[in-house]
């Protein structure tokens, strides 16, 4: 096919006038713009991000001595839950598959918009309500949830955790998973179904296939939970006794529909973040991406095993078949590690640059082969046994957590930030931010291995000078705080550009797929214009290899240059 017939098989629907739209606020009400929603998750998420961040410097502020009594035992309970709970459900999934998949999934695959504009603008009004009816239950009668973030029978019970806050959590709950749905059909419809003539499926940026994995993950994993907190709902409510004992239920299967969400879950958080990752290091190693098809492949393979492994949480109680789920954690560890090769080989031999975005990309790596370690090693019985439910799973937890989202999140964040603003953030700072986050978090976490070696018990809020924690202790809340002043540069980024933009340009990175082919920030209608796509990096083809494009004219036609 010549270059004249691709252009000729090009018919975008387009958009001569811009979407005229009330300015301030109610443009943010309103707006369809998946870019627009794109970027109100963004902010939103960051928002319930720094409460959860500032509730974690408290936590760690009541621990970092015995006997402290900077709180009760009923506040701190309700501090952990709430803490967990934000991260887990308003920061890292709506971060990645609300935020920079509205944001960057239509510009990559060459799309005008979102499958279902108005079910886009829904899905996140539903998030935000979410967010705000899990928060306000800091302000009722009894206070927030205290059962923790994974509310387990029979501690969520009407009995033992009584009170509006519970019940405002689970509706919270049931609202942010109804988003996350709706959102995962749109994403799916999407990305099958508005691909520009010539993305095929083996031709579309690896984050665009994670998206899409995660986008199926979410349609198997969440309605099992939104069904799990409907139940509670009733045993609270109106004495179905699911999981009541009294009453002729099971407190475990509350158990098992929770982990059978819980570790697709897992993956739905870190699977946009691998993408985000391996659109990275391609970038600022001046080669294309290392075992492409292998990456594909890989992360279906983990979306395939994720859904039978959610019993390695369980290995404690009993009910459970060892052999079988201790065999499968181990076996997901293997596409997992094929994508960390592909990752140092995309390196390898590379001109690497250590711009933000590169050096978010590598502490991600390194941070997260932390955390990916000390997995492996709870997948074995026996060695759960004896650290299961104290700081060791707490210290591996959140380095699988802020390796995936937090490091890759903010290393995508600093990445496209560019692209969706037209203003380049100040390269020191970002670096500033990013070295004092990796100091701290390792300076966290590494003392609570050890801590729950010593048998430092998760959800204590207070210990004893005799229980020889406090040096550790004092080490892990050190941590936290570096952590905390390491976004304070964050901000002032932020700020400063704000007031002083220095314009990005187009394409500032040299970027390979698509979405650096248009304007910075982008049209209302995304492209004025597509190169032909004859592999999966059009850009980096266009600008490095056959100067054509594709103009687009008018609603039937299209010029070639």
């Amino acid at each position: 096919m010549t270059l004249l017939d691709e252009a000729a098989a090009l018919h975008l629907p387009v958009h001569e006038e811009e979407e005229e739209l009330p300015p301030g606020l109610l443009k943010w009400f309103t707006s369809t713009d998946h870019k627009s929603i794109g970027k109100s998750y963004l902010y939103t998420s960051m928002v319930f991000f720094f409460m959860a961040g500032l509730m974690a410097m408290m936590i760690r502020t009541q621990l970092i001595q015995p006997d402290t009594g900077f709180f009760d035992q009923a506040t701190y309970n309700e501090l952990f839950t709430m803490h967990g709970s934000l991260m887990m459900y308003l920061f890292a999934g709506p971060f990645a598959f609300g935020g920079f998949a509205n944001l960057i999934i239509p510009l990559q695959i060459g799309a005008p918009d979102m499958a279902f504009p108005r079910l886009n603008l829904l899905s996140y009004w539903l998030y935000a309500a979410g967010g705000v009816i899990m928060i306000s239950g800091f302000f009722v009668q009894g206070g927030a949830a205290e059962f923790g973030w994974v509310a387990y029978a029979p501690l969520s019970s009407a009995t033992n955790s009584p009170g509006a806050g519970p019940d405002l959590w689970i509706a919270a709950l049931i609202l942010t998973g109804f988003s996350a749905i709706f959102t995962g059909v749109n994403l799916v419809t999407t990305i099958f179904y508005l691909r520009a003539p010539g993305m095929t499926m083996f031709r579309m940026p690896i984050f665009t296939w994670n998206m899409l994995v995660t986008a199926i993950l979410i349609l198997i994993a969440f309605p099992v939970l939104t069904s799990a907190l409907v139940m509670l709902y009733c045993d609270r409510h109106f004495g179905a006794h699911f999981f009541t004992v009294s009453g002729g239920g099971v407190p475990i299967l509350w158990q098992h529909l929770f982990w059978y969400f819980g570790h697709p879950e897992v993956y739905i958080l870190a699977l946009p973040y691998f993408g985000i990752v391996t659109e990275i290091l391609p970038v600022f190693s001046r080669k294309p991406v290392f075992g492409y098809k292998g990456l594909v492949f890989a992360t279906l393979a983990i979306a395939g095993l994720s859904t039978s492994v959610w019993a390695h949480h369980m290995f404690t109680t009993g009910v459970v078949l060892l052999p079988f789920f201790s065999g499968m954690s181990y076996l997901i560890a293997v596409p997992t590690g094929i994508k960390f090769f592909a990752w140092i080989g995309s390196m390898w031999k590379g001109q690497i640059t250590l711009e933000t975005p590169m050096m978010f990309a590598i502490g991600f790596l390194f941070v997260f082969l932390l955390g990916g370690l000390s997995g492996v090693l709870l997948a074995s019985p026996p060695i759960d046994f004896f650290v299961h439910d104290t700081y060791y799973v707490v210290a591996h937890f959140h380095e699988v957590l802020i390796g995936t989202a937090v490091l890759g999140g903010f290393a995508g964040y600093y990445y496209w930030y560019p692209k969706f603003t037209g203003r380049m953030l100040r390269s020191r700072l970002g670096q500033i931010h990013c070295v004092l986050l990796i100091i701290g978090f390792i300076l966290q976490t590494m003392p609570q291995y050890v801590l729950g070696l010593y048998g430092m018990a998760r959800r204590i809020a207070t210990y004893t000078p005799a229980d020889h924690w406090t040096t550790l202790n004092v080490l892990s809340s050190a941590g936290a705080y570096l952590i905390g002043v390491s976004f304070l540069f964050f901000l002032v980024n932020q700020w400063i550009s704000w007031r002083r933009p220095i314009p990005a340009g187009d394409n500032p990175w040299d970027g390979h797929a698509l979405e650096w082919a248009t304007s910075s920030p982008p049209p209302h209608h995304n492209f004025h214009f597509l190169p032909p796509i004859r592999s999966e990096r059009p850009t980096w083809d266009m600008n490095h290899g056959e100067p054509a494009r594709v103009d687009v004219a008018g609603p039937t036609g299209v010029t070639v240059r």
